[in-house]
């Protein structure tokens, strides 16, 4: 299902993002090009079995994971505290 090849640091990039709350699929949309289902099936193929029940759990039904539902309020998908993310670690305070 997943056409595209991507580096070790793209994958754990993609995982980071769809394992935080506020980060929309549709942002990994658009800097991935990988819809929801292609970010499920990347999930299923590389986390446990049990990490995945959980991060299922988690994102079913979840307003923040899709910008359509979201509240006008929420304009952004990162935390206002995050700084620059540099090679999947995001910069020390």
């Amino acid at each position: 299902m997943i056409e595209q090849t991507f580096s070790i640091k793209d994958i754990d990039r993609i995982i980071e993002m769809a394992w935080e709350d506020r980060t929309s699929f549709e942002a990994i949309e658009m800097q991935f090009g990988l819809k929801e289902k292609q970010v499920i099936a990347l999930m299923r193929k590389e986390l446990k079995a049990g990490s995945f029940k959980l991060w299922r759990k988690r994102t079913n039904g979840r307003s923040t994971k899709h910008a359509a539902l979201r509240g006008n309020e929420v304009t952004r998908f990162r935390c206002t505290r995050q700084k620059t993310i540099t090679n999947n670690k995001i910069s020390k305070r």
